[in-house]
């Protein structure tokens, strides 16, 4: 049915009726001055719609992403041009590595100042232009105010199409000014790939031949049903199942059949194991650095194992690894097609499979650590917290207690819990908690953060409060270093430490001064009524972890880094 002509309205008024009609409620970002039509727009239509404004243009790209990650469709954020853009860079290229549906809009000079270094200028299809490196999947610049609903359109179709991913918009500013009649376009449902039927027989003859075969899950565009399908697919074929780097939520931790996450800091036993599989079935993931142990597990570009490779992005099959069979398909489509594969009665690999998952269960057991135990700090968060908790971290040490220890529900029970940038970008956790709180005031939001990890970002804080986010809290590991960092520093110059010291605030006070609750603990037995008071409070809460340097990672310590290093080198 043909829409009605609307009135004419300004185009930055007519941009945000087209995110509405998108079903877009909430958007991110910085105010500035290139854009101050649209920022009018969201007045006018504000009982539609809100714009929260962050404190720095990385922050408010950050939430967008997570904003993607958690709804499916693509994240909005506005910043302004020049220094706004290239602050946000980092949400973008965060968008481009995790595969986030995500747009952002970037306010430009006016288009009779272009090419002219006017103030603040870029040319952003050369900072952000497309390419299988690169920021964005699409930069377009609207020139005219009546094609303004066709870009976001188009901008919508192709962050969500094929594989998912940021794409940039340019707003001139004088072209938000213009009056335009042009109507909305509908609301954008992204077309979908489903595997050919005779991939679909060649998988399963593969799996016939098989003896240890081994599932990676992971990447983008899961809906519920797509992992409840997969679960199915694991079910009846009885195979054990591994989330790809930071996509645990995919794949319920507590099933029979998961084995445990292939990332950072993966269970040694998990890593052999998908070693001496002699067949890998990857559904999603991109099989990058992160997941393949620095391109090891699977030996690039040919893997000793057979290797069977299904994606979103016909691009991205092949790119990498010379699979035996590469499948196209949107993963919504690919779990329902695997589900459908007709199982033999009887396979030869469940005792493999049980193994798979009794190595998972014994990698939770530690020694412990005193005075402050970090593996019982997060069982006491997977024990306290409710079971639809969104679980988010930037980079950092710290991180791999929170994979190592918590135990993710699949998708399929609570939409996403996992909010981790797999482009490993610091600052991402608190943005992404405070979006997280925002966006589902109902959910608990936990928010692991190191102490170098949160000082990239702290300052959203203030955006939570402003907003009103309530159940939200942050644990703040501070071990006063750059963990990472001084890791690798220990085993490739043990002793010898330049640059990576902190010298940080009193994160309590700090909170504090945003409106937040606080305390600091500095043992095991302290975590546990903090924690539980947090939950019960009802405001935002910090909570200020102090950990001894030392304790570098959830299996090892800087002094056992250091002097193995040392024993190296004397050899």
């Amino acid at each position: 049915m043909t829409q009605p002509t609307p009135s004419p309205r300004l185009a930055g008024h007519a941009l945000v009726e087209a995110l509405v009609a998108q079903g877009v409620d909430t958007v991110f970002g910085v105010p500035g001055e290139s854009f101050l039509a649209v920022l009018d727009g969201f007045h006018e239509h504000r009982d539609h719609i809100r714009f929260i404004g962050c404190r720095q243009e990385g922050g408010a790209a950050f939430m967008a992403e997570a904003q993607g990650k958690l709804t499916g469709r693509p994240g909005i954020c506005f910043v302004t041009r020049g220094p706004g853009a290239t602050n946000a860079s980092i949400g973008l290229h965060t968008a481009f590595q995790d595969s986030t549906p995500m747009v952002l809009f970037i306010g430009q000079v006016a288009s009779d100042q272009r090419d002219r270094e006017a103030f603040q200028e870029l040319d952003y299809r050369q900072v952000f232009g497309p390419g299988t490196l690169g920021f964005a999947k699409w930069v377009g610049e609207v020139q005219d105010a009546d094609r303004l609903p066709e870009y976001v359109s188009r901008a919508f179709h192709t962050a969500m199409q094929g594989r998912p991913g940021p794409v940039v918009l340019v707003l001139p500013e004088d072209m938000l000014t213009q009056m335009t009649a042009s109507p909305v376009l509908p609301r954008v449902e992204p077309a979908t790939a489903w595997p050919a039927p005779g991939a679909l027989r060649d998988v399963r003859a593969m799996l016939l031949a098989s003896e240890r075969p081994f599932v990676i899950a992971g990447g983008a565009g899961w809906d519920a049903q797509a992992c409840q399908a997969l679960q199915r697919f694991a079910e009846n074929w009885q195979l054990p199942v591994g989330c790809a780097f930071r996509f645990q939520d995919l794949f319920d931790n507590r099933h029979p059949n998961y084995a445990g996450d292939v990332g950072i800091g993966i269970n040694p036993k998990l890593a052999e194991r998908i070693r001496s599989a002699d067949l890998v079935l990857a559904v999603g993931p991109r099989l990058g650095e992160m997941t393949t142990g620095g391109y090891t597990l699977l030996q690039a570009p040919r893997p000793a194992q057979k290797l069977i490779h299904v994606h979103s992005g016909a691009e991205e099959l092949g790119r990498v690894y010379a699979a035996d069979l590469l499948l196209n398909a949107s993963m919504q489509n690919a779990a329902k097609a695997l589900e459908s594969l007709t199982a033999p009665v009887s396979l030869p690999w469940t005792a493999w499979t049980a193994a798979a998952q009794a190595d998972y269960v014994a990698n939770h057991e530690t020694h412990a650590v005193e005075p402050l135990d970090m593996a019982v700090v997060m069982k006491t968060v997977q024990r306290l917290a409710p079971e639809d908790t969104v679980y988010t971290n930037g980079a950092g040490n710290y991180s791999g207690w929170l994979h190592r220890f918590v135990k993710y529900p699949g998708l399929q029970l609570h939409g996403r819990t996992q909010l981790a940038p797999t482009a490993g970008a610091m600052g991402y956790g608190v943005p992404a908690a405070v979006a997280a709180s925002l966006l589902y005031p109902h959910r608990t939001v936990v928010n692991v953060a190191g102490d170098g990890d949160f000082l990239m970002t702290g300052q959203e804080l203030a955006t939570a409060t402003g907003y009103g986010a309530t159940r939200l809290i942050s644990i703040v590991v501070d071990n006063g270093t750059y963990g990472t960092i001084r890791m690798h520093q220990e085993r490739e110059y043990p002793g010898r430490v330049s640059g990576s010291d902190l010298f940080n605030p009193d994160f309590a006070t700090l909170a504090r001064a945003y409106g937040w609750r606080a305390e600091t603990l500095s043992t095991t037995a302290a975590f546990e009524p903090a924690f539980a008071a947090a939950l019960a409070s009802g405001k935002p809460t910090l909570l200020h972890l102090r950990l001894d340097a030392d304790v570098s990672t959830s299996r090892t310590t800087l002094t056992a880094l250091r002097q193995a290093a040392e024993a190296r080198q004397e050899k």
